[in-house]
């Protein structure tokens, strides 16, 4: 059996966000010495900031507090580490073409993997707003290619808690629910916790490397219609389903001002039009439940 001590040694770029949280839980967890390269905590740094921090070094976690542009902190961290991971969250995104650099300098990262963890961006052509944030991951992505870094690119597609708490709004009381479009449209919903287990596993497989690995289970598939009537059978209620047609939501994304256009332009894209189920898997893409049965 693998040693703990023979386990790459895995940093996490914003370790303390939303997914990220999901991430260093998940290296830890699964045995690894963990970093986490944080912003610094500050007076003026949020309650919750402090817990997670707190949370992090009790479990063993190694927390770094710096900026992106300390170049040469970044690179002797990375030099004491073999895999890196970036979940830093928009508008950061470019911010890691200086994780790139510091890379390429280092020169021992095994294994990098960007902040990707949505919808496979250079097969979906959404509206502009996200577009143009979706882009912003593709410039990532050509860097890390053109640098000859070793890399895995993960399209998880949805974060199945986040979304699920979007479109149901659980904790709230209410007899409506939104949907986007006709509410036909298949979706691929993977839980947070699924995915950072799966990426885990990700980093070391000789099978993933220079490759992009699609999370998209069959039993995940499902339409925002399906999904509210097991919320109905399950909460033994009726909901009024109140339709924004695709047409309300190509104006609206052209008329909300930045940055409100681009939540508008990713529901068009992942829920009316159903991107994430917009392109069949080739005998060479990689689906993740086929390499992980378990």
């Amino acid at each position: 059996m693998e040693g703990e001590n023979t386990k790459p040694k895995i940093l996490i770029f914003g370790g303390t966000g939303y997914f990220g949280k999901y991430m260093v839980k998940a290296s830890v967890s699964s045995g690894h010495k963990t970093f986490v390269y944080a912003r610094p905590v500050t007076q003026n740094s949020r309650p919750s900031k402090l817990e997670i921090h707190k949370e992090f070094q009790g479990i063993g976690v190694t927390i770094i507090e710096g900026e992106l542009d300390e170049h040469e902190k970044i690179v002797s961290i990375l030099k004491q580490v073999d895999v890196v991971i970036s979940t830093v969250a928009y508008p950061k995104f470019l911010d890691q073409l200086k994780i790139v650099h510091a890379i390429k300098v280092a020169g021992n990262i095994k294994r990098f993997l960007p902040s990707e963890f949505g919808c496979e961006e250079d097969r979906v052509r959404p509206l502009p707003p996200f577009e143009a944030y979706l882009e912003k991951k593709r410039i990532v992505r050509r860097a890390i290619e053109a640098a000859k870094i070793p890399y895995t690119f993960v399209s998880a597609n949805l974060y199945g808690a986040y979304f699920v708490n979007v479109l149901l709004r659980p904790s709230e009381s209410h007899d409506d629910v939104v949907v986007y479009g006709s509410g036909e449209a298949k979706a691929v919903f993977n839980y947070e916790e699924d995915i950072a287990k799966c990426t885990i596993k990700v980093i070391n497989d000789p099978r993933t490397c220079n490759r992009i690995v699609i999370y998209r289970p069959q039993t995940n598939i499902i339409s925002q219609l399906e999904l509210i009537s097991l919320w109905e059978q399950k909460t033994r209620r009726s909901f009024k389903r109140v339709h924004i047609s695709d047409e309300e939501l190509v104006k609206l994304s052209q008329t909300l001002p930045p940055p409100e256009d681009i939540p508008i332009s990713i529901m068009h894209s992942l829920f009316a039009k159903g991107d994430s189920m917009n392109f069949e898997l080739g005998e060479d893409d990689i689906e993740a439940s086929k390499l992980y049965p378990d």
